[in-house]
C-alpha cells in the first residue's frame, strides 16, 4: 500500500492545476480520494472531525448489497436451468450463466454513468462526485437481466443528466437516480420491464399469452417481469411463501431474496447508514393495507405477503432510506416510511395495470419528502413556542 501512496504522490503534480495533465485534475482528485482517506484538514472554525467520509459511507451500501447481487447472479442462472430442463448444470455452470448474464448489466450501467459523471465535473471543473458508486450498484439489480443493454444505456444516461447532474449532483437531487432509470425503462420500454411472459405460479408452468409452456422445451430464453406480481391478488397462483424468502423465483435481479436482503438490512442498520425508522415504518405501512385490502376482499393473501413480493422489502431497505431523497427529520421519517409502504400496496391492489407499486410509491415520496419535514419542524416551532406562552 506504501508503494501506492508513493507512486500516486509522485504522479500528482502532473494532475495539479498548471501541470501539464491539470486539466485532469477532477479525474485525478477522484481515484486518489477512492484509493485514500483525503489528507486535507480545515484551516479555521469548529468542524466535527469524522474519519468516515461520504465514499466510504457509498462504499458500505455497496457491501450491504453485496449479498443479493451475488445471489441475484446465481438465481439467473438457476431460473434458466429449470425453463431448459438442464438436470446435469452443477453449481459453477448456473453461476457462470448467472454471470456472464449478469456482468453486461454492470459494466454499462457504470460505464455510462460514471462517463457523465466525469466528463460533467470535467466540465464544470468540480470534484467527481461519489453517489454513483451506489447507483451502478442498483441499477443492474432492479431491472429484468434480459433487459437489452442500449436500453438500459439510454435509461442510465437520463437517469444521470436529467435526475441528478441538472440539480447539481450528489447531494441535491430530488428523486432517487436508480429508480428514475427503472421508471425510464418502465414506462419507455413496457414490454422489457412487464413482458408477455409472467410468472404464475410452481417453479415449471410459464404463460405467455395464454399458452402453457413446460421447463425443459428451450421455447423461451427469459423471463421479464419484476416478480410474482401480476396475478398478486390470487394466492393460488403465487409460488411457496419459502421459495419467495430464499428467493428461488424469477424475477429483477437482486430483488427476489429476502434473506439476501435482511443481511444488507443488517450491515447498514448496524453501521448506521440507513435509517431504521423508514424501514420499519414502511413494513409497517405494508402490512397496514395489505391485511385492510385482504379483509375487503381485494385480494386472497394475507398481508404479510405483500413485504416478500416484488421489490417491496429491495426498495424498503435500499432505496427508501436514501439519506438524500427521503424525509430528514425523525418524525418525518416515520411518516415517510409508513407512506412508501402503505401506497406501494395500494397500488399493487387497486391498480389492475400496474402489479408492483414501490417504484412509483418512493418516486412518490422523494417528492414530498421536503413537505413533510417542512411540516414537522412547523408542528414542532407551533408547540415550542405555546409552551413558551404557557410558562
Amino acid at each position: 500500500m506504501s508503494g501506492l501512496r508513493n507512486f500516486v504522490d509522485k504522479i500528482k503534480p502532473t494532475f495539479e492545476k498548471g501541470g501539464k495533465l491539470g486539466f485532469l485534475h477532477s479525474t485525478f482528485d477522484a481515484f486518489e480520494t477512492f484509493l485514500f482517506v483525503p489528507n486535507t484538514v480545515t484551516r479555521k472554525g469548529a468542524h466535527v472531525r469524522d474519519c468516515v467520509d461520504l465514499k466510504r459511507v457509498m462504499i458500505m451500501v455497496v457491501l450491504a448489497l453485496v449479498p443479493a447481487m451475488l445471489f441475484g447472479i446465481w438465481n439467473v442462472g438457476y431460473q434458466h436451468k429449470l425453463a431448459f430442463g438442464l438436470v446435469d448444470w452443477g453449481f459453477w455452470n448456473i453461476v457462470l450463466y448467472g454471470l456472464v448474464k449478469v456482468l453486461p448489466l454492470y459494466i454499462v450501467a457504470y460505464l455510462v454513468g460514471l462517463g457523465i459523471e466525469f466528463v460533467s465535473a470535467q466540465i464544470q471543473g468540480h470534484e467527481v462526485n461519489e453517489g454513483y458508486l451506489v447507483s451502478g450498484m442498483l441499477i443492474p439489480l432492479i431491472v429484468p437481466v434480459d433487459v437489452p443493454l442500449w436500453m438500459l444505456a439510454i435509461a442510465v444516461a437520463f437517469a444521470v443528466i436529467i435526475g441528478k447532474e441538472v440539480f447539481g449532483g450528489t447531494g441535491m437531487n430530488i428523486w432517487n437516480p436508480a429508480l428514475l432509470t427503472r421508471a425510464f425503462l418502465f414506462f419507455s420500454y413496457p414490454s422489457k420491464m412487464s413482458g408477455s411472459t409472467v410468472w404464475t405460479g410452481g417453479v415449471e408452468r410459464f404463460v405467455n399469452e395464454g399458452v402453457a409452456f413446460q421447463a425443459g422445451n428451450g421455447l423461451v430464453d427469459g423471463f421479464s417481469g419484476a416478480t410474482p406480481l401480476a396475478d398478486a391478488t390470487l394466492a393460488n397462483l403465487q409460488p411457496k411463501l419459502w421459495d419467495m424468502i430464499v428467493g428461488t423465483i424469477p424475477g429483477s435481479v437482486g430483488e427476489t431474496s429476502v434473506i439476501a436482503i435482511l443481511l444488507g438490512a443488517i450491515l447498514l442498520i448496524w453501521t448506521g447508514v440507513a435509517s431504521w425508522k423508514i424501514m420499519v415504518s414502511s413494513v409497517l405501512g405494508g402490512l397496514a393495507i395489505g391485511y385492510l385490502g385482504y379483509a375487503v376482499g381485494a385480494t386472497d393473501l394475507p398481508g404479510y405477503y405483500q413485504l416478500v413480493m416484488g421489490g417491496f422489502l429491495f426498495g424498503t431497505v435500499f432505496m427508501a432510506t436514501d439519506p438524500v431523497t427521503s424525509a430528514q427529520t425523525e418524525c418525518g421519517k416515520w411518516i415517510y416510511g409508513f407512506l412508501v409502504g402503505a401506497l406501494a400496496v395500494t397500488v399493487r391492489l387497486w391498480n389492475p395495470g400496474y402489479p408492483e407499486g414501490m417504484m412509483l410509491a418512493i418516486l412518490l415520496m422523494n417528492t414530498f419528502a421536503p413537505l413533510i419535514d417542512h411540516y414537522v419542524i412547523e408542528g414542532s416551532i407551533k408547540r415550542r413556542a405555546k409552551k413558551v406562552k404557557i410558562a
